[in-house]
């Protein structure tokens, strides 16, 4: 319904005098060393009940643009082997990048959103069906998501937030796609409404893994920027004991990089402490106002003055009575949990899911009768 905003993009306005051949074979590089190394047992990876297409360009025909980004372009397309006759058109989206266009940085978060959607085998996490390269551009085969982003239905059809019901039942599933990725070590650093995709059955996917990370490693490579003036100076006026002989072990499990949308970003991030998880539970309570409200709090603020309140002011909540629709206590009590100042008095996924606020969720389908007949 939505397709254009689908699949988020990353913009970024500096460049990079790699050449397009360099570009190219590095990313091939990389991405061959990834599949020639021995893949991973995933914990609570499931079953996928979606095929995986093939990666050959002929199995493909390639219909109208459906959404753009500063350097690639969203096509819907029609998967059909050349093998195998008797397969009926299954329609995708054909996610097609120009390496030629992208800054060695981006370079990077592309090839680890690609083998993070491809090593993916979750009901909710999005997943690459089928990729290849054809001179200097990159073609990326996923599940078309008819109904686009949960912030796409909410703009059209819920401009003043969403009921709880339908609230509960996409934070549901995007909280098992989150708990999938968290119990395998990896943090997905970018959590909201216009990251969670619906498809017409009602499923809902995480997206856009472009800046998720493992927690394992600290890499600086992966920052959108440095943290903003006032920040760095603020944590740093406070003293600071003593580091440690060895910081190695203390470091599993944490990173630093500053990665995010300001609305979203959990406290910890911006004042550049080593944040792990907890920062994904951050962004999900905001997320979970954003839907509820219709827009993430302080969206209408600068980004700067957002990420000063985020670390300075009293955390945002649940106005139960003061909007389109009421909520119950049990959500408000959900909300202040993820928006715990700190990190460590936040839940974590698997400790949300088994709150009866969520173990009471409605099935997927509930979001078919109800979010989805809405749209145009």
């Amino acid at each position: 319904m939505y397709p254009s905003l689908c699949y988020p993009e990353h913009s970024h306005t500096y460049s990079d005098p790699t050449t397009t051949e360099t570009r190219s074979t590095r990313y091939n590089s990389t991405m061959a060393s990834a599949a020639a190394a021995s893949k991973p047992k995933l914990i609570g990876a499931v079953e996928d009940s979606w095929e995986l297409y093939s990666d050959s360009a002929a199995d493909y025909t390639r219909g109208l643009p459906i959404g753009f980004g500063a350097s690639s372009t969203v096509y819907s397309a029609i998967y059909k082997p050349k093998s195998q006759p008797n397969h009926p058109p299954v329609p995708c989206a054909l996610k097609v990048l120009d390496l030629d266009s992208l800054p060695q940085n981006s370079l990077r978060l592309l090839q680890r959103e690609t083998q993070l959607m491809a090593m993916s085998k979750h009901t909710n996490v999005i997943r690459v069906r089928g990729s290849w390269m054809d001179g200097h551009k990159l073609y990326i085969a996923l599940r078309l998501m008819n109904a686009g982003s949960a912030a796409d239905v909410m703009r059209y059809a819920w401009p003043g937030g969403m009921d709880e019901e339908v609230v509960r039942c996409i934070l549901k599933q995007a909280l098992e796609g989150l708990n999938y990725l968290h119990v395998n070590g990896l943090i997905h650093r970018d959590v909201k409404a216009a990251n969670l995709l619906i498809d017409d059955d009602g499923t809902v996917l995480l997206g856009d893994l472009g800046v998720a990370a493992p927690l394992h490693d600290e890499d600086h490579t992966h920052s959108h920027g440095a943290i903003p003036e006032g920040f760095a100076s603020a944590s740093a006026s406070k003293p600071k004991p003593a580091a440690p002989a060895s910081t190695s072990k203390q470091r599993i499990g944490k990173r630093r990089s500053f990665v995010g949308t300001p609305c979203w970003m959990a406290p910890e991030l911006i004042s550049g402490k080593h944040y792990d998880s907890s920062a994904d539970i951050w962004s999900f309570g905001i997320t979970a106002l954003e839907l509820a409200q219709g827009r993430a709090p302080r969206s209408r603020e600068s980004p700067n003055s957002v990420l000063l309140q985020t670390v300075h002011s009293a955390s945002p909540t649940l106005n139960r009575e003061g909007g389109v629709h009421k909520y119950s206590r049990a959500f408000k009590e959900v909300v202040d949990l993820c928006l715990a100042k700190e990190p460590s008095a936040r839940p974590n996924a698997a400790q949300l899911l088994q709150l009866p606020f969520f173990k009471n969720a409605k099935r997927k389908s509930y979001l078919v009768d109800t979010v989805l007949r809405e749209c145009p």
